[in-house]
C-alpha cells in the first residue's frame, strides 16, 4: 500500500482523480450534469482548446513556452475560412483544400516563430507573444474588422452530426489526439523534445541539433493551433480576428493542471486530455449549478497555483525566475 502511495504516483494520478472528484460533485449538486446531452456540451467547448492545447504541449515538453496561440488560431482561421469560400464554399467541392491550407499556415506561423526564437536567440515567451501580437494582426488586417462566415452544412456537420451522442468534431479532436501521441512517443523528433526538455546542455552534448528541434517543434504545435482554428470555425460557422481570444490561458492552464511540467522533460498529451477535460468541467459544471463567470476564473486561477506549488521540488531550484 505504501509503495502505491509515492510522491511520483500521487503526481501522475492527481489530475484524473482531480476530475472525477469534479463529476462527482457537480452531478451530487445537479443530476443534470450527469447526461449525454451535457457531456456533449462538455465535448463540444473542449475540443478547439484541446488541438491548441496539444500543440503547446510539445514546447513545453521541451522546456519551452509558446503563447502565440491567439494571434495564430486567429490568422489560420480567417485565412481558412477566406480561402474555403474562394474554393467554392463547400467540402465537397474544392473547398476541403483550405483544411491543408490553414495547416500549413499553422506550419509557417509556427516556423518564424522558432526561428526568431533560436536565431536572433530570444526567450521563447518574448518571440511567440510578440508573434501572437503579429498574427492578431494579420488577421484583423485581412478581415477589415468585419466575421467571415462558413455556412457550408458538410462542413458544419462536425457540429451538428452525432455519432453516440457525440458530435463529430468530437471524434475529429481524439484522432488528432492519437496523432500527437504517435508523434510524442513513437517518433524521434517526440523523443527529441523530451531530451531538450529533460537538459539543454546534455542534449547538447549528445549531438542533438537543439535549435533545429525547437523550430520543429514550433512547427508542429502550429499545424495542433490551425487544427483548433478549424474546429473553433466549424463551432460557431463564423471566423474573424478574436477567434483565437482566451486560448492562451485555457490551453497553458490545461497543460499545467494536467500534470505536464512547466519545466519540460514530463507530461505528453493524454496529461493535456484531462487538464482540458478538468478546466471545461469546471466551466460547465459552474453554468449548470448557476454560479458566475468570475467565481470560475478564480477557480481555476487557484487550481494552477496549486498544480504547480504541488508539482515542483523547489530543494532544486536556487531562485524562481
Amino acid at each position: 500500500m505504501d509503495s502505491l502511495l509515492t510522491k511520483d504516483n500521487i503526481q501522475k494520478w492527481a489530475p484524473v482523480l482531480v476530475l472525477l472528484a469534479l463529476v462527482l460533485f457537480f452531478s451530487l449538486v445537479n443530476p443534470n450534469f450527469l447526461s449525454v446531452r451535457n457531456f456533449a456540451r462538455i465535448a463540444i467547448s473542449s475540443t478547439p482548446a484541446l488541438m491548441v492545447a496539444v500543440g503547446v504541449t510539445f514546447v513545453i515538453l521541451m522546456g519551452s513556452i509558446d503563447l502565440s496561440m491567439e494571434g495564430s488560431v486567429a490568422v489560420c482561421a480567417v485565412l481558412f475560412a477566406t480561402l474555403f469560400g474562394a474554393l467554392g464554399g463547400s467540402l465537397a467541392g474544392w473547398g476541403w483544400l483550405a483544411i491543408p491550407g490553414a495547416m500549413a499556415v499553422g506550419a509557417i506561423f509556427g516556423a518564424v516563430t522558432g526561428l526568431i526564437h533560436v536565431r536572433l536567440k530570444i526567450p521563447s515567451f518574448m518571440a511567440s507573444l510578440s508573434m501572437g501580437f503579429v498574427g492578431i494582426g494579420l488577421s484583423l488586417l485581412i478581415t477589415g474588422g468585419d466575421r467571415i462566415l462558413v455556412e457550408d452544412p458538410l462542413f458544419r456537420s462536425l457540429l451538428t452530426y452525432r455519432l453516440g451522442g457525440f458530435p463529430l468534431m468530437a471524434y475529429v479532436a481524439l484522432a488528432a489526439l492519437v496523432a500527437g501521441w504517435f508523434i510524442q512517443t513513437q517518433t524521434t523528433i517526440g523523443r527529441n523534445f523530451y531530451a531538450v526538455g529533460g537538459g539543454e546542455d546534455l542534449a547538447h552534448a549528445s549531438g542533438l541539433n537543439v535549435s533545429r528541434v525547437r523550430v520543429i517543434c514550433f512547427m508542429i504545435a502550429g499545424v495542433f493551433y490551425a487544427l483548433g482554428a478549424i474546429l473553433a470555425v466549424a463551432q460557431i460557422g463564423i471566423a474573424e480576428t478574436v477567434t483565437g481570444r482566451n486560448f492562451m490561458f485555457v490551453s497553458i492552464t490545461s497543460v499545467v493542471v494536467g500534470g505536464t511540467a512547466l519545466w519540460g522533460g514530463a507530461g505528453g498529451v493524454w496529461n493535456t486530455l484531462v487538464g482540458v477535460l478538468i478546466v471545461n468541467v469546471i466551466g460547465n459544471g459552474m453554468v449548470v449549478i448557476g454560479l458566475p463567470s468570475y467565481v470560475q476564473d478564480g477557480v481555476l486561477g487557484l487550481l494552477v497555483i496549486t498544480a504547480v506549488y504541488l508539482s515542483t521540488d523547489r530543494r532544486s531550484l536556487a531562485f524562481v525566475k
